[in-house]
């Protein structure tokens, strides 16, 4: 394992939305690498990387890898002898896939599948509770009322402390909330979006309200696009690069899909951002890293890593947000051209 800079920045934490739990700024996760293509040595590496600057908060989902990122991530807590108080961990339940051989009831957000999901998770992540337990997506075929008090059970039976969303849309996180006031019980605390440069319309202008009214926290994954926004895919698709793999079918020929001219206007796009990061001092990854940031409802940004030295990199991109002043954030949304108008409020 390669040694730490010792001129890392000191991680610093944020508060989960309007909780009293604090999450450090970057965390880990383990979509698309932990139990997959990156092999538990260097997983175990990464997370150790990490815990050593201060990274609190590692987060997998029972659909990662079938429930292999979760069983690596149990591992290296074990492994290392973390105390439990000194971590939050994360899972998400819907998917399911890592067990039960019939399809029918093993996915989705019933009663059932929340409650055999969860003992599942925390039977791979070799855990007695997980902090936080997400929805990883909506489930429009079961009745609100049934998903928000079968978290609430999770959470009074100590299997998690709080609940929340992920890729859930407004009016839905809304809806929960509704349901839970109506029956005095906890509503989703936090929401887990894509968001990054490129994609900024549901976490600034249609989660505008819910920031006021619910006090939701974020925590983001693909803060760098999948690496896009690294500036690693400037001059093509090298081959050492997520892109160029052929193992995950998700981002398998991504590139190709999304179509020549597009992915070239979004290089361009990257392109442009170059000089400002090398007029700050800084890599194109930290300044894409702390431009997600910089926004104040985001309490904590994903990050993945194959690594101990991309988890350094990461790392850096806390002294960078304080170099992000106004004019600089002006100069990048010219070269993005994608932000969201102003919500108007209507009283």
């Amino acid at each position: 394992m390669s040694e730490r800079p010792s001129d890392l920045p000191k991680m610093a934490y944020r508060f989960l939305g309007r909780s009293g739990l604090q999450v450090s700024a970057i965390s880990l996760g383990g979509w698309l690498t932990y139990g997959g293509h990156v092999d538990r040595e260097k997983t175990y590496a990464c997370m150790k990387a990490a815990y050593d600057c201060g990274v609190n908060f590692f987060d997998c989902a029972e659909a990662y890898a079938e429930g292999e990122s979760e069983k690596v991530m149990g591992e290296a807590i074990k492994k290392y002898g973390w105390k439990r108080n000194d971590i939050v961990i994360s899972t998400k339940i819907y998917w399911g896939g890592a067990f039960g051989d019939n399809p029918v009831n093993n996915k989705g957000l019933s009663r059932k599948h929340i409650v055999e999901g969860m003992n599942a998770c925390l039977e791979r992540l070799q855990l007695e509770y997980v902090d936080l337990i997400y929805a990883h997506r909506p489930d429009r075929h079961t009745p609100m009322e049934e998903t928000v008090r079968a978290f609430n059970h999770l959470i009074d039976t100590g299997k998690a402390f709080y609940w929340g969303t992920s890729e859930w849309n407004a009016d839905e996180i809304a809806q929960a909330w509704r349901v839970a006031d109506r029956l005095g019980l906890i509503g989703p605390l936090m929401e887990q979006p894509a968001y990054n440069m490129l994609e900024r319309e549901k976490v600034e202008r249609e989660f505008a309200h819910l920031y006021r009214e619910t006090g939701l926290g974020l925590t983001v994954f693909s803060p760098m696009r999948q690496g896009i926004l690294s500036g690693k895919y400037r001059s093509g698709i090298p081959d050492d690069s997520r892109f160029a793999q052929q193992q995950v079918e998700f981002i398998k020929g991504f590139w190709q899909r999304t179509g020549k001219s597009k992915w070239d206007d979004i290089i361009d796009q990257v392109n442009q951002l170059e000089p400002i990061a090398e007029k700050l001092g800084i890599k194109m990854s930290n300044l894409a890293l702390a431009w997600v940031l910089k926004n104040e409802n985001v309490s904590s940004a994903i990050t993945g890593a194959s690594s101990p030295q991309q988890v350094y990199e990461n790392i850096r991109a806390i002294e960078a947000i304080d170099k992000l002043t106004p004019d600089i954030m002006d100069e990048i949304d010219k070269v993005l051209n994608n932000k969201p108008p102003p919500v108007t409020m209507r009283w």
